[in-house]
């Protein structure tokens, strides 16, 4: 029985999604494998140069930043037990872009801690790991490797994020993930909920998150296919008042002879369409999609994107597009050069709050 975290951890997603087939010769670097134990290391390195036009504020800036991937570093531990096999993942990111800000208190976000049991039955995972809801849009955004529209000014790129998908939060969860069925996969599980009636832990939450993801994979003729639906649901009370979060995303993706078309799209209300916290929320609407294209030809990929969030829940509309090009010098050193066009406005004046572009050329080491 072969459990393998990594290829279950964001990290490996992003790479499978970015590089294909190839990601597999990056999956880790196996330090230990005796008498059905094995522990392995993963990582993920990379920095841009930044060029950023503000056209409200009519500057521009300079800086070497991390994208939208920050840095890490993952240990992947499993151990055969017989009809079971125990496993486990610890990975941290970390930012480069408050060097000058705290130059010795640099921020580690630790984004998984988890154990899984595996068998024929499944896995379950227990722990702390990304969320379901949202957690395929993200992770099969064909400029995930990239830079994207911009971020907190500490922290990482924005990528898709507020303008096409919402960020599936890192959460403490139990969730099971049903054994390959001929292509369809079934993720459910049962996470931290977020208070969301006035954010303070004065909110009650009687049942926690409901979150769940269904997945299929298929190839028809020489075309493959990806398919996916997910969603989440919680209920907070404060006194007479209860917010009821609920949140619906999709996508599909095609590819045949180098060339990849994907679409997604996402539906909620109660929720904050850029990240799960807590904080108080109203049972507002929020929507987005997000379509791509790519061709790959040879060591090389083109990207073009374009989303669209439009959240009533934050009096926020957004739009990005972005254009990008990536070339594998080999299979663990990748180039890229993107450019990106971000603007927001307030969707009931109309009044534009933000409006960049952006020029990011970068460089990402992996193993």
């Amino acid at each position: 029985m072969n459990n393998n975290n990594f290829r279950k951890s964001g990290l490996a997603l992003a790479m499978a999604a970015a590089m294909g087939a190839s990601a597999g010769a990056n999956a880790a670097v196996e330090l230990y494998n005796q008498d059905g134990t094995s522990f392995s290391v993963d990582g993920y390195f990379n920095a841009f140069y930044v060029n950023r036009e503000d056209k409200l504020a009519d500057t521009r800036d300079s800086r070497i930043k991390m994208g939208f991937l920050p840095n890490t570093i993952g240990f992947n531990f499993s151990k055969d037990m017989g009809d079971l096999t125990l496993g486990g993942r610890s990975s941290f990111w970390t930012t480069i872009n408050d060097s000058l800000d705290s130059p010795t208190a640099t921020a580690i976000d630790v984004r998984q801690f988890y154990a899984t049991v595996d068998g024929d039955f499944g896995q379950v995972l227990i722990g702390k790991d990304f969320g379901l809801y949202a957690r395929s849009n993200i992770f099969l955004d064909e400029i995930l490797m990239g830079f994207g529209s911009p971020g907190l000014a500490g922290g990482v790129s924005f990528g898709n994020i507020r303008a096409g998908y919402p960020y599936p939060t890192p959460s403490a969860q139990i969730t099971y993930r049903s054994p390959d069925m001929s292509g369809l996969k079934v993720a459910a599980g049962v996470l931290d909920p977020a208070d969301t009636v006035t954010g303070t832990p004065a909110d009650e939450n009687p049942t926690p998150r409901f979150e769940s993801e269904v997945t299929y994979n298929a190839k028809l003729n020489n075309v493959a296919l990806t398919g996916w639906v997910n969603g989440r649901y919680q209920s907070a009370e404060n006194g007479a008042t209860t917010v009821d979060s609920t949140g619906l995303g999709y996508g599909v993706k095609a590819s045949v002879a180098g060339l990849t078309l994907a679409a997604s799209g996402f539906s909620s209300t109660g929720n904050n369409p850029v990240l799960i916290v807590n904080g108080a929320v109203a049972e507002d609407d929020a929507d987005g999609f997000l379509v791509q294209g790519s061709y790959a030809f040879g060591p090389n990929r083109v990207v073009l994107s374009y989303g669209e969030t439009d959240a009533e829940i934050l009096n926020l509309e957004t739009e990005g597009t972005t254009l990008g090009f990536f070339h594998d010098v080999n299979s663990n050193f990748k180039l890229v050069a993107e450019y990106n066009m971000y603007q927001d406005s307030n969707s009931t004046t109309g009044a534009t709050t933000t409006e960049a572009d952006t020029i990011a050329l970068g460089a990402i080491v992996m193993f």
